[in-house]
């Protein structure tokens, strides 16, 4: 599997990078993990507008989907080639009602699934291309979703956004690597089933005896340097910080 870090930054875009977006390819399949705000942008970096074959959103704030509206109109509004067919787009409960209201001017009723193939998640297994998606709910204020992607023996985690919880252990189990949230600082934040820290993440991942930790969705005021540290302190793999148009081999 080979993983592009389109965007990373939490919570709103820094100077750096798109808010959280994942581009994940094998066999020539090309799913994308969360389209937040910067994120349509960059993709054209590293994909064709019209080249992804489906979509996955590990939950509906706006740094993890927004910039959907704008891709419903690259493919509504298709100049060459006509309106494009339904994209497979696999979101939590109400993710049609959350796009449709965010873009507020639609065509007509509707227009939003001509051009996206809404799927409601659900924790369990399934099958999306060549890949294996396992699906659970975490630990964030609103419906959100991990992710353990398989695919040829090797194991991606993505643990969307999450507070700390079982769940996200449960889902990076021996995982090759594991891209975990660290939008706190160890000592200054503590709200309760809304983000991780760094010491958090290293925690997650040395009880899930994970391979290797990259952190992510650290917002543009949070010192990242501080998060590695932390999670070096308590996880004995190696870690870094994701940032945007990094390639991983997984």
């Amino acid at each position: 599997m080979k993983l592009t870090v389109v965007g990373c930054s939490g919570s709103f875009p820094s100077m750096e990078s798109a808010c959280s977006s994942y581009l994940l390819e094998a066999d020539g399949f090309r799913l994308l993990l969360d389209m937040g705000n910067g994120a349509l942008g960059e993709l054209q970096r590293h994909c064709g507008l019209y080249d992804l074959d489906a979509i996955l959103l590990s939950h509906l704030h706006a740094d993890h989907c927004i910039d959907l509206c704008g891709y419903f109109v690259v493919r509504y509004y298709r100049p060459d080639g006509g309106r494009c067919a339904p994209l497979p787009l696999y979101g939590p409960t109400g993710t049609e009602r959350r796009l449709t209201a965010a873009h507020d001017d639609l065509p007509h009723e509707g227009a939003m699934s001509e051009v996206f193939d809404f799927r409601t998640l659900t924790p369990g297994t399934s099958t999306i291309g060549p890949f294996t998606v396992r699906t659970e709910r975490v630990s964030h204020p609103v419906e959100a979703y991990g992710f353990r992607i398989e695919h040829g023996g090797r194991t991606l985690t993505y643990s969307g956004d999450t507070g700390p919880c079982a769940a996200l252990e449960d889902l990076a189990e021996d995982t090759d690597l594991f891209l975990c949230e660290a939008s706190f600082t160890h000592g200054k934040e503590d709200i309760p089933d809304l983000h991780l820290n760094g010491r958090e993440a290293g925690e997650h991942a040395r009880r899930a005896g994970a391979g290797r930790l990259v952190l992510t969705h650290i917002p543009p005021w949070t010192d990242p340097d501080i998060s590695v540290r932390d999670a070096q302190k308590v996880y004995d793999g190696p870690v870094e910080v994701a940032k945007a148009g990094a390639v991983y081999e997984v």
